[in-house]
C-alpha cells in the first residue's frame, strides 16, 4: 500500500472518530438556569442545553390536556427531588409523549433507547468499534446519559432478556457503574469530594468519571402479568417511583376532537368514543379483549371528517378488526358493543369511494386525489407520493384487473395513507402483494420490500454491522431506514412471522417518525428537522455531522400479514395483539368473490376453457364458504394464484385434467384422510370428470437435436457455456416418474418454479437430476437442515485478514449465472428461514447479507451498482418431505405452497416399481421382487395410519435387491434384516413387521430345517371294477326337445358392502403345503353353500354363496379386500326345516363380469353382478306355474333341482329335477330354453363333455348315455343304455358318483395304471364315496365312436369298516379334480384318517388328496370350526371345497377362514426350492468363521428383587441392582434368572437366548415362585383380585397393539414441540456467524446453543393440553345388540385403549370419559383430574359403562349428551378441544334427525366434533355418516381401526394451521 493510501485512510479514520466521539465529549453544562418551567406550586429551573439537538422538539401544543399537565407535574416532583421514575399503562404512544413534553418544556437533553429481547449489555453500556485498526470503546446512551447529564429513557422494559437491565442497578441506586474500557463511573458527589483532595489530573489518571446531578432515567413499560413480557427484577422495580398513566378521559377526546373536527357530527363522534371506551371497560377485560388503540382515534376521525361517506363501521374496523383477532365469544363482545351504539352499518357492506382523479399538487411530494362516492359525491383530498409521476387513473396499472373490490380497497388505502402507515391482513394467495405494488405505481412510489422472520432481529430489522475493507467496523442501513431517507414505502412482508418484541422496535419511527440507529444516527421527521434547525440554530451539515437525518415527508410503511400467526405462536393464535394495534390501521384483505375471480381469470388467461373456470371457482367457493375448519384448510391451498396458475395449464394444455389440476394444487395425495375424504366428495359434489388414463405407450421420452419430448410436451433443449454442472444420475425409467416429468415440464415451460413433495426414497432427487440432465440445464444445488439460516441461505460469511467477507451461495451463483437451484430438504429448515424465498419467487427481488440486491430485469436509473441482475433463465426446484405424520418437519407447502407449481411424488405404482427393481436386479426372480414391493407397500400403508413410525420407502427395497442381485445365495430372509436389524431392539415394532413380512410370503426366521410337508400313505393299487358297453338291445327314440323363452325382472341394484381383509402367506414360518389364508365376515349362524373360482386371463377370482342368511362374497385371489352381496329377501322365506341350498356357475366371454346363482329347493336362478351390486332374476317356468308351486310346496323336503355347470363358461348350463324326466338346457346369454324329455325318471346327471351325457336312471340306478344324433345338433338327444360288466364280487353300491369333464394326462394315466394297451385313449378321473379314485378309460370317445370297445373303470377301493356304513353319507364332502397334476381332493371326517394322523393333528376334519401319479394318499388338517346346532346337522360337513384354476385347492368354512393349498407333487418340488433360496443364509455355509466361545461363568444365584439405586443410573450386567437390563437374578429387563420384569427408564441390553435356558430349573422355580407372590401383592396393593386381573388382562390383551399403535402417534404429535432452538447471546457454544464483528471487537457472547423454548413470560403462547371429552354409548341397545356385532364389547375395548395410550401424556392430552343412554345424556366415568391410575381403576370404569348398559332404561340421549359434550369442553382452558362420540347407529329409532345433530356438531367452531359408529343395523352408519358433517363421522366395526380413526382426528387439524 502506497504511503498517500495509508495516509488517506488514516485521515478517514481520524474524522470518523472524531464524529463518534462527538456523542461521548459533549459540553460542560452551564450551572444557572436561564428560565423556570412552573406547574401549579412545583417549579423547576430550565438550563440552556449544550447540545440542544438532542432536546426533543415538536411535542408541545398550545393546550396541553389537564390530565397530561397532571403527569408532566408528577415527573417535575420527581426530578426535583433526584428520583428516576417509571410510567406504567396501556399501550400506545401516551407515555413516550408526555416524557419527550416535559424534556422538551424543561430543555433537557434526551438519550433514548428502544428495548427489545434482542438488546444486550453492549448497547446499553459500551460497544467495541474498530478503527484504522484499533478496537475502540464506545460509550453508549446509558453512559453518555450519566456523563453529560441528560434524560436516560429506557423504552420497553419487558421486552428485554431477564438478565440484561440489572447491570444499570448500581448506576440507578449509587450512580456508579465499572465501564469496560477501565472507568469508573462515580457519583457526583463523592466525586466532589474526591476532587477537594485530589486534582482533577489525579483523578483522571485513576479512570475516575463524574456522574452528573441532572442525570436521570424514565422507564416506559406494560404492566406484566397481563401484557406479554417478563416482569421486572424486584432490585431494579425498586429503584424507580411508578406512576400510572391511563388513557386520556373521555371529555377530553370528545371536546379536542369537536374543536378539530366540525365536519363531523358530534352524534358520530359520541358513537366512535364510546365505542374504544366500552371495549376498556374493566368488565371486557374479563374476557381478554385485547386494548382498543384510543391513540390512533385521531386517524379515524381525520378520515370522517374529510370523507364523510365513509363507513363509521369499517373505519372503526381499521383500528380495532376482531373479526381477524378474537375468537368467538369475544367477537361477539365486540359486535354487541358497536350494535349498542348503532356503528353497524345498515348499508350493504361494500366500500363506499373510488378513485376519480389521480394529479401532482404544488408540493412535489403530495398529490391530489379525487375520490367519488357510490353516490357520485365528490371528496379531495391531499397524500404523500414518491418521487415518479403518478399515474392519472388505476387502469393504466399494468397487470392489474380493476375489480369492484379491489377498487374500492385502493381507494381506502389511500384515506389510510393520507393519515399513517397501514397494515394488509388477509390469507395468502387473496393479492395483498399485488394491491401493494398497484397502490405504489399508482404514486409513483419506489418500494422497498422487506421480508420478516421469525428470528429477526433489531439489527437485521434496522443496521446490520460490517466491515470495511481497512477492517474498520461500521453499520449499514437496511432497506426499512433507506425508504424512510429516500422517501420510499417499506414493504414489511410477514407481520405475522415476526416476534412483536422485534417488531415493536420501529414503534417510535411509525408513531412519531423518529428513530434512534445502533450507530448513534437519529432520523427525525421532516417537520421537526425544521424546528430542530430552528431551535438549535445548526445547518443542515451541522446536523448531519451530528448524525441527524430527516425522514423523508413521503415515506410510508405498509405491512402484509395473514390472520394467524407464526411467530411462536400455538397452532392457529392470532398475531395482533394490544401492542402491535397502535401501529396500524388496519385493512382486511378477503378473497375475491366467485363472479370477480372469474373476472381476473378471464382477463389474465383468456383462453381458459369456459367450463371449466365455471366448474372450478363453484368448488374453491364452495370450500371458502363452509365453516368447517378442514374445509376451509383445503380452499386455503386454492388461492387466487393458484386458481390462476391452474388456469395457465388449462389455456396451454388441452389434454389438461381439472381434477389433476385440483389434486396438484391441494397435494391431494398427502391430504390428512378427513381433508383427503372432503376433498374426494367435494369434487363429486360438483361432477368433476375422473382423472383421464394416460395411454403407457405415452410415457416415453425422446431426445432429437436439440429437442426434448417427455410424453406429448415438447420443449428444446438448453445450450449451456459448461455442461459441468448438468447432473446425470443412474437413473431407470419407469412409467410413473416418466409422467411426473412430463407433468413437470408443463410447469417449466410455463414458467413456474416447482415444488417436489414425497416420503424419503421415493426418487426426487433422482426424479430432478433426470429431468435436468434431458433439459441439459445446470443445476446449483442448496441442502437445508435445522440450523440454516436466513444469512447462510443466501451468504456464507467468514473473517479474511480482519474483515467480514461474504462468499455467495449456491442461490446467488444461480441467479447470477441463469442456472437451476436445486433445494433440498425444504422442510428441516424453519418456515421463516425458508420464506425469504417468497420475495424471490414472487417478485424476483432479494437483498442479500452484504447490501447487495437481487432484481430482476434489466438496470434501471436509480438501481444501485452492486445489484445483481436475475438471469432470464434462473428456476427454482424445491425438494421437500410430505407434510404431517409421521415426519412432522416444518409445514413448507402450508407456507409458501402456493408460490409453486406442486408435485406429489409417491412410491411408484406395484408395477412400475416392480419393472424398475428389475433393472437394478435383472437376475432376481420377479416373485422375489413382488414380495418385497407387496410387504413394503404395506409397511409403508402402516406407517401413513401411525402404526409404525418409519415409513420404507423404495431406497431401501433397491438396496435388497442390489444385495441379492450381487450375492444370489444369501437369502431374501436375511437380507431384509440389513434394512430392518435397526428395529432389532424394539419389539412391538418387530413384531409388526414380521408379521407383514411374513404376511407377504417373506419367510423371515425361518429356516431350511422348517419343512413341514403332510406325510404320505400308499393306496392299494387299482383295481378294474367293472366295463362299461353300449346295449344293442335297448334304444329308444330321439328325445323330444321343446324350445321355450326364459322370463328376466328388471335388474335391481342391491348396492355392494367392501370389507378389508389380511391375507397371511403361511409359508413364511414353514414350508407346508398350506399357501395363505385369510378371514370374511360371516354371521355365526351362516353357512357356507358354494363356492367358485374363475381368471379373466390375468387373475383369479373367488366367489362364495352362503345360505343363512344368503349372501355372496366375490374377491380376486390376491386382494385385500372383498366385495358382499346381501340377498336377504331375494330368495323364498327359510320356513319350517327348509334352508337354501345353493350353487355358482361361473360365466364367460361377455358374461364373464356376474356369476348365476341357483337354489335347488325353488329352482330359482339369479344373474349376479358382485363388484356393482345388481342382481336378475329369471325364470324358466310360467307365472301360473311358480304361483302354483308356492301352494302347494310340501312343508317337508322336496325333490331338489339339481345344476349340472360343468360348461357354464359358455354360458349355458343343464338343470333337472330329481326323479323327474325333462333335462332343461338354459343358455344363459340368449335367454332360450331348450327341454329334453327323456324316456326314464333320473336321479343323477354328469356331463362327460359336451356331446356325451352319462345319465342314472332313480329306480334302478342303470346308466344311460345321451350322446348326439348329428355332429350339428345343439344338444345330444339319443339315449342309450350301458351294460355294466362288474368284475369285483364284493363291490358295494357306489355312492355320489362324479366324473372329470377334463381329461388328465396320459403320462399320469400311465404312471397309476401301469399297463400299456391305453395309448391314445381318452379318460376321465372318477370318484365315489366307496373309493378314494379312479379312471374310466376310453370315456367319451369309446361311446361316441359306437365302438365295441368298452369303457374300463378302475378305482382304488376304500377298506371301508361295516359299522361306519351308515355315516357315509356325512363324512365326505364331494370332491374336486386337479387334472393337470393328477390329483382328486375332497373333505373328510377324521374317522377316515389314519390314527397316527388323527391324534397328531388337533383337527377334526382333513383335505384328503390323492395322487393318482404317485399312487399315494395324504391328509392336510383342517382349523377346527365351531359347531352350530342351527347351521349345521350332526355330522355335517362345515367346508366347502374347489380348485383354483391352476389346480391348488381353496376351502372355505363356515366361520369366513379361507385357505390355499397347493398339494401337486411337482409343483411343491418348484416351490421349495425357491422357498429354500429364501430362507438359505450363504454366510452360514462359509468355513472361514472363526468363533471363541466363551461360557458365561457368572451362575445365576436365587431370584432377588435387588438394590434400588436413589439415582436411577442404568445398569447393565450384575446381579446388584433393581431395574437393570442385560443382568441376572435381579427384576429388570432382558437378563436371566430374575423375579419378574421391571422397567426403570433405560435402553434394554438383552441376553443371549442360550445363556437363559442355562438357568438350573431350580432357580427358574424360585423365580415363577417370586413372581407370583409379586404380581399378588401388587393386586393386594390395588385391591384387584385374581379374577379381576384375569378380566382386565383380558380386555387389555385385546386392544394391546391398538395401545402400541396409539401411542407412536402420540409420541410423533409431541415430538416436534420437544424440538429445541438456538440461545444466541451466550458466552459458550457454537460461534454465531451474526456475531462475527463482535467477535472481532472483542465482546464474549457471540455464541449460540440448543437449549430447551422458554415461553415468554405471560405470553399468550402458553401451551395448555389439547382436551377430549370421550362420550361412549351405553344405552340398552348397546348390550341388547352386543350378541349381533359386538357393538359394547368394542366401546369397552376402545375406552380400555384410549386409558391406556393417554396414560403418562397428561401434559400435552388430558381426557374425560362420559356416557349416555336413555336415563341420563351426562354420565361421568373420569374426569380429568381423576383419570385411572392402574388396572383396577381403569376395570372400575368398564364395569361401570357395562353394568349402566345392562340395567339403564330404553331411550336415547345422543342430541343432548353431544351438546352438553360441546358447551362442557371448553371450560377448561386447552391447546385445541375434541369431542369423540362412541355410539351406535341406532338413531332413527328415536326420530334424531341427522341433519339438526350435524348442526349441533359445528354449533362452536372451537370444538372439534367427531361421532364414530361402533354398531349398525344394515347400513344405517353407513347412511348417517353420509349426512353428517364430511370427515367427521366414521365406521369402525373394528377395534384395531380405532388409532388410525384417532389419528386421523387429532391431525385433522394440522392443516388449519397453515
Amino acid at each position: 500500500m502506497s504511503k498517500l493510501t495509508l495516509l488517506t485512510t488514516c485521515e478517514l479514520a481520524t474524522k470518523r472518530l472524531r464524529m463518534i466521539l462527538y456523542h461521548v465529549k459533549g459540553r460542560e453544562l452551564s450551572g444557572e438556569a436561564e428560565s423556570i418551567l412552573r406547574i401549579g406550586k412545583v417549579r423547576k429551573g430550565i438550563k440552556k442545553p449544550n447540545n440542544p439537538e438532542l432536546v426533543p422538539v415538536g411535542y408541545v401544543h398550545e393546550n396541553i390536556p389537564k390530565s397530561i399537565q397532571r403527569h408532566i407535574k408528577w415527573i417535575m416532583q420527581k426530578d426535583n427531588i433526584q428520583q428516576d421514575v417509571f410510567l406504567i399503562g396501556n399501550p400506545g404512544p401516551l407515555r413516550r409523549i408526555i416524557v419527550m413534553q416535559y424534556l422538551e418544556l424543561t430543555k433537557s437533553e434526551l438519550e433514548y433507547i428502544r428495548l427489545s429481547r434482542d438488546t444486550t449489555e453492549s448497547d446499553l453500556k459500551q460497544r467495541r468499534e474498530i478503527i484504522a485498526g484499533t478496537a475502540h470503546y464506545i460509550d453508549q446512551c446509558a453512559v453518555r446519559a450519566a456523563i453529560h447529564g441528560r434524560v436516560l429513557v429506557l423504552d420497553g422494559i419487558e421486552k428485554t432478556e431477564r438478565n440484561v437491565l440489572p447491570i444499570l442497578n448500581n448506576l440507578l441506586e449509587n450512580r456508579e457503574m465499572q465501564l469496560d474500557d477501565g472507568r469508573f463511573l462515580m457519583a457526583a458527589d463523592r466525586y466532589d469530594t474526591l476532587l477537594k483532595t485530589h486534582s482533577k489530573e489525579e483523578l483522571d489518571s485513576r479512570k475516575l468519571v463524574r456522574v452528573s446531578k441532572d442525570f436521570r432515567v424514565i422507564a416506559l413499560g406494560l404492566p406484566v402479568p397481563r401484557y406479554m413480557g417478563n416482569p421486572l427484577d424486584p432490585p431494579l422495580r425498586s429503584r424507580f417511583q411508578a406512576r400510572d398513566v391511563e388513557y386520556l378521559p373521555y371529555q377530553e377526546y370528545l371536546q379536542s376532537f369537536q374543536n378539530e373536527f366540525r365536519n363531523i357530527p358530534k352524534e358520530r363522534l359520541v358513537k366512535i368514543l364510546s365505542y374504544g371506551n366500552t371495549l376498556l371497560l374493566s368488565e371486557d377485560k374479563v374476557l381478554g379483549l385485547p386494548d382498543f388503540p384510543l391513540s390512533n382515534l385521531y386517524s379515524v376521525a381525520k378520515i370522517l371528517d374529510c370523507a364523510p361517506e365513509a363507513s363509521t363501521y369499517q373505519t372503526l374496523y381499521k383500528l380495532y378488526p376482531f373479526e381477524l383477532m378474537l375468537g368467538h365469544e369475544e367477537k361477539m363482545a365486540a359486535m354487541h358493543a358497536l350494535q349498542m351504539f348503532d356503528v353497524v352499518d345498515k348499508v350493504d357492506a361494500r366500500l363506499p369511494y373510488r378513485i376519480k382523479d389521480i394529479k401532482p399538487s404544488g408540493n412535489d411530494a403530495v398529490a391530489s386525489i379525487t375520490l367519488q362516492s357510490i353516490n357520485n359525491n365528490l371528496c379531495h383530498i391531499e397524500v404523500p407520493m414518491g418521487k415518479s409521476k403518478p399515474l392519472s387513473s388505476i387502469k393504466d396499472v399494468e397487470n392489474f384487473v380493476p375489480t369492484s373490490y379491489h377498487t374500492g380497497t385502493l381507494a381506502d388505502m389511500m384515506l389510510s395513507h393520507m393519515m399513517r402507515d397501514f397494515c394488509l391482513i388477509g390469507p395468502k394467495g387473496c393479492g395483498k402483494t399485488l394491491l401493494v405494488q398497484t397502490f405504489a405505481n399508482i404514486l409513483g412510489y419506489h418500494t422497498e420490500n422487506v421480508v420478516l422472520y421469525q428470528d429477526m432481529t433489531a439489527r437485521d430489522l434496522l443496521q446490520q454491522r460490517v466491515t470495511l475493507e481497512n477492517g474498520d467496523t461500521t453499520w449499514r442501513d437496511t432497506p426499512l431506514i433507506l425508504a424512510a431517507l429516500n422517501g420510499h414505502i417499506a414493504v414489511l412482508d410477514g407481520l405475522h412471522r415476526l416476534n412483536p418484541s422485534t417488531l415493536m422496535i420501529i414503534q417510535r419511527l411509525i408513531d412519531d417518525r423518529e428513530l434512534t440507529l445502533h450507530d448513534g444516527t437519529r432520523l427525525v421527521s421532516a417537520e421537526k428537522y425544521k424546528l430542530l434547525q430552528e431551535s438549535s440554530e445548526l445547518s443542515d451539515v451541522e446536523l448531519k455531522e451530528r448524525s441527524i437525518l430527516p425522514i423523508h415527508p413521503a415515506f410510508r410503511v405498509i405491512g402484509l400479514a395473514e390472520p394467524k400467526g407464526s411467530s411462536g405462536k400455538s397452532s392457529g393464535q392470532p398475531w395482533l395483539n394490544s401492542e402491535l394495534l397502535t401501529l396500524f390501521l388496519h385493512h382486511e384483505i378477503r378473497p375475491l368473490t366467485k363472479s370477480e375471480e372469474i373476472d381476473v381469470i378471464k382477463t389474465l388467461v383468456p383462453k381458459v376453457p369456459e367450463k371449466d373456470v365455471g366448474l372450478l371457482m363453484k368448488f374453491t367457493h364452495s370450500l371458502r364458504n363452509s365453516d368447517d375448519p378442514t374445509v376451509q384448510s383445503i380452499s386455503s391451498s386454492l388461492s387466487t394464484r393458484q386458481l390462476l396458475r391452474v388456469s395457465r395449464r388449462l389455456a396451454s394444455y388441452s389434454d389438461e385434467n381439472l381434477r389433476h389440476s385440483v389434486y396438484k394444487a391441494c397435494l391431494a395425495k398427502f391430504l390428512p384422510p378427513l381433508a383427503s375424504e372432503v376433498l374426494e366428495n367435494g369434487l363429486k359434489e360438483n361432477e368433476f370428470s375422473a382423472e383421464k388414463l394416460t395411454d403407457d405407450a405415452d410415457a416415453t421420452y425422446e431426445i432429437q437435436n436439440d429437442s426434448l419430448r417427455i410424453g406429448r410436451v415438447t420443449a428444446t433443449r438448453y445450450n449451456p457455456d459448461s455442461e459441468v454442472m448438468v447432473p446425470d444420475v443412474l437413473f431407470y425409467d419407469n412409467l410413473q416418474h416418466i409422467k411426473i416429468m412430463e407433468d413437470m415440464l408443463k410447469d417449466f415451460l410455463l414458467g413456474e418454479h416447482l415444488l417436489l413433495i414425497g416420503n424419503q426414497g421415493v426418487g426426487k432427487n433422482k426424479i430432478v437430476d433426470r429431468f435436468l440432465h434431458l433439459l441439459n440445464r445446470p443445476r446449483q444445488y442448496i441442502q437445508l437442515h435445522r440450523d440454516t439460516t436466513v444469512q447462510g441461505l443466501t451468504l456464507q460469511p467468514s473473517v479474511k485478514d480482519g474483515q467480514i467477507i461474504f462468499e455467495d451461495s449456491p442461490l446467488v451463483d444461480a441467479v447470477r449465472s441463469g442456472h437451476i437451484l436445486v433445494v433440498d430438504e425444504a422442510d428441516k429448515a424453519p418456515t421463516h428461514v425458508t420464506c425469504i424465498l417468497k420475495a424471490l419467487v414472487e417478485s424476483g427481488e432479494m437483498l442479500l447479507a452484504d447490501g447487495r440486491k437481487i432484481i430482476t430485469g434489466s438496470p434501471q436509473i436509480g438501481t444501485p451498482k452492486n445489484a445483481i441482475i436475475a438471469h432470464k433463465d434462473f428456476r427454482m426446484i424445491v425438494l421437500a418431505n410430505r407434510p404431517g405424520f409421521p415426519f412432522l418437519g416444518n409445514d413448507f407447502f402450508g407456507s409458501l405452497g402456493d408460490l409453486f407449481s406442486c408435485h406429489a411424488i409417491d412410491n411408484p405404482p406395484v408395477d412400475s416399481e416392480v419393472a424398475m427393481l428389475k433393472k437394478y436386479g435383472p437376475d432376481v426372480p420377479e416373485e422375489v421382487i413382488r414380495k418385497l414391493v407387496a410387504a413394503f407397500g404395506e409397511l409403508r400403508h402402516l406407517a401413513d395410519e401411525g402404526q409404525i413410525s418409519y415409513p420404507y420407502s423404495t431406497r431401501e427395497v433397491v438396496n435388497v435387491v442390489r444385495h441379492i442381485q450381487k450375492y444370489p445365495d444369501d437369502g431374501i430372509a436375511n437380507v431384509v434384516k440389513n434394512v430392518f436389524d435397526f428395529d432389532n431392539h424394539q419389539a412391538e415394532l418387530m413384531e409388526v413387521v414380521v408379521s407383514t413380512l411374513r404376511k407377504h410370503g417373506i419367510p423371515i426366521g425361518a429356516s431350511s430345517r422348517d419343512i413341514r410337508l403332510a406325510k404320505s400313505f400308499p393306496l392299494p393299487p387299482p383295481t378294474l371294477m367293472s366295463n362299461w358297453t353300449l346295449s344293442k338291445q335297448q334304444q329308444f327314440k330321439p328325445c323330444s326337445i321343446e324350445t321355450s323363452y326364459l322370463t328376466a325382472q328388471d335388474r335391481l341394484e342391491i348396492g355392494v358392502d367392501h370389507f378389508e381383509t389380511q391375507q397371511i402367506k403361511q409359508r413364511s414360518i414353514a414350508f407346508n403345503e398350506l399357501l395363505s389364508s385369510w378371514q370374511l365376515f360371516m354371521h355365526s349362524s351362516n353357512r357356507v353353500a358354494a363356492i367358485a373360482t374363475a381368471n379373466d386371463g390375468k387373475k383369479n377370482f373367488i366367489y362364495a354363496a352362503t345360505s343363512n342368511p344368503v349372501s355372496v362374497y366375490a374377491m380376486e385371489e390376491d386382494a385385500d379386500a372383498y366385495a358382499f352381496l346381501d340377498l336377504y329377501g331375494m330368495f323364498p322365506s327359510t320356513r319350517y326345516r327348509w334352508k337354501p341350498t345353493l350353487s355358482i356357475s361361473i360365466l364367460g366371454d361377455s358374461m364373464k363380469d356376474r356369476i348365476l346363482l341357483h337354489e335347488e329347493t325353488s329352482n330359482t336362478l339369479m344373474i349376479v353382478w358382485p363388484h356393482t351390486g345388481e342382481i336378475q332374476k329369471i325364470h324358466s317356468r310360467s307365472k301360473f306355474d311358480r304361483f302354483r308351486s308356492t301352494f302347494t310346496r310340501d312343508t317337508e323336503y322336496e325333490d331338489l333341482y339339481k345344476i349340472c355347470n360343468e360348461f357354464s363358461h359358455e354360458n349355458w348350463i343343464v338343470t333337472y329335477k330329481e326323479h323327474g324326466t325333462q333335462l332343461n338346457v338354459i343358455n344363459v346369454a340368449t335367454g332360450i330354453c331348450h327341454n329334453i324329455n327323456l324316456p326314464f325318471s333320473i336321479a343323477l346327471l354328469r356331463l362327460a363333455s359336451k356331446d356325451l351325457w352319462l345319465a342314472t336312471e332313480s329306480k334302478s340306478l342303470k346308466k344311460y348315455v345321451l350322446k348326439k344324433a348329428n355332429e350339428n345338433d345343439l344338444w345330444p338327444t339319443i339315449v342309450t343304455e350301458t351294460e355294466q360288466e362288474i368284475l369285483l364280487s364284493d363291490l358295494q353300491q357306489e355312492q355320489n358318483f362324479q366324473l372329470s369333464s377334463n381329461p388328465t394326462s396320459e403320462a399320469i394315466v400311465h404312471k397309476f395304471l401301469d399297463i400299456s394297451n391305453i395309448d391314445n385313449m381318452t379318460n376321465r378321473v372318477t370318484t365315489d364315496d366307496i373309493s378314494y379314485a379312479g379312471v374310466a378309460i376310453g370315456l367319451p370317445d369309446n361311446f361316441l365312436n359306437n365302438t365295441d370297445t368298452a369303457v374300463g373303470l378302475f378305482k382304488v377301493p376304500r377298506n371301508m369298516q361295516p359299522q361306519k356304513d351308515s355315516e357315509i353319507n356325512r363324512t365326505f364332502s364331494d370332491a374336486v379334480f386337479l387334472t393337470s397334476v393328477g390329483q382328486v381332493a375332497r373333505i373328510v371326517k377324521d374317522i377316515h384318517v389314519p390314527e397316527e394322523i388323527a391324534h397328531e393333528q388337533a383337527s377334526d376334519h382333513f383335505i384328503e388328496v390323492v395322487d393318482l401319479q404317485r399312487n399315494v394318499v395324504s391328509y392336510l388338517p383342517l382349523p377346527r370350526v365351531p359347531r352350530s346346532k342351527y347351521a349345521y346337522t350332526p355330522g355335517e360337513i362345515p367346508y366347502a371345497i374347489t380348485t383354483l384354476p391352476d389346480d391348488r385347492v381353496l376351502v372355505i368354512d363356515s366361520t369366513g377362514r379361507v385357505t390355499l393349498w397347493e398339494t401337486g407333487f411337482s409343483n411343491l418340488e418348484q416351490s421349495l426350492d425357491k422357498w429354500m433360496k429364501l430362507v438359505t443364509d450363504g454366510s452360514k455355509e462359509d468355513d472361514t468363521q472363526i468363533t471363541i466361545e466363551r461360557p458365561n461363568d457368572l451362575e445365576v444365584t436365587a431370584p432377588k428383587f435387588g438394590k434400588e439405586d436413589p439415582s436411577n443410573a442404568p445398569h447393565v450386567g450384575g446381579d446388584t441392582w433393581a431395574g437393570g437390563t442385560g443382568g441376572r437374578s435381579t427384576a429388570g429387563l432382558g437378563g436371566r434368572g430374575g423375579p419378574y420384569r421391571l422397567d426403570a427408564g433405560h435402553d434394554v441390553y438383552q441376553v443371549p437366548d442360550a445363556e437363559k435356558e442355562a438357568v438350573p430349573p431350580e432357580i427358574q422355580e424360585a423365580a415363577r415362585k417370586m413372581n407370583r407372590k409379586a404380581f399378588k401383592d401388587r393386586l393386594r396393593e390395588i385391591e384387584m383380585s385374581e379374577y379381576d386381573a384375569e378380566a382386565y388382562e383380558k380386555m387389555s390383551k385385546a386392544v394391546s397393539r391398538q395401545v402400541k399403535a396409539m401411542r407412536v402417534i402420540l409420541d410423533s404429535l409431541e415430538a416436534k414441540s420437544l424440538e429445541r432452538t438456538w440461545a444466541k447471546n451466550q458466552t459458550t457454544g457454537d460461534l454465531d456467524d451474526n456475531r462475527l464483528i463482535e467477535g472481532l471487537t472483542g465482546e464474549r457472547t457471540i455464541y449460540k446453543r440448543r437449549a430447551d423454548k422458554e415461553p415468554e413470560y405471560n405470553s399468550q403462547d402458553q401451551e395448555h393440553p389439547k382436551r377430549l371429552r370421550l362420550v361412549v354409548d351405553v344405552s340398552g341397545s348397546m348390550y341388547r345388540f352386543n350378541g349381533v356385532d359386538g357393538r359394547l364389547q368394542r366401546t369397552l375395548e376402545a375406552t380400555c385403549m384410549l386409558m391406556e395410550a393417554f396414560e403418562n401424556y397428561d401434559q400435552k392430552f388430558q381426557y374425560e370419559i362420559f356416557g349416555h343412554s336413555g336415563e341420563d345424556p351426562e354420565i361421568p366415568f373420569t374426569r380429568y383430574d381423576k383419570v385411572p391410575k392402574n388396572d383396577k381403576e381403569r376395570l372400575k370404569v368398564l364395569k361401570s359403562m357395562h353394568a349402566h348398559s345392562q340395567f339403564c332404561f330404553s331411550g336415547d340421549t345422543t342430541m343432548e349428551a353431544t351438546k352438553k359434550a360441546v358447551e362442557k369442553v371448553i371450560e377448561d382452558e386447552g391447546d385445541e378441544h375434541f369431542v369423540i362420540i362412541l355410539s351406535d347407529a341406532n338413531l332413527e329409532r328415536y326420530g334424531i334427525n341427522p341433519s339438526k345433530l350435524g348442526r349441533l356438531m359445528n354449533s362452536d367452531p372451537r370444538v372439534n366434533v367427531f361421532f364414530i359408529f361402533i354398531g349398525s343395523l344394515g347400513n344405517q352408519a353407513d347412511r348417517l355418516k353420509k349426512q353428517l358433517p364430511s370427515g367427521h363421522a366414521f365406521v369402525c366395526m373394528n377395534t384395531k381401526d380405532i388409532p388410525r380413526i384417532l389419528q386421523q382426528i387429532f391431525t385433522s387439524t394440522m392443516l388449519s394451521t397453515r
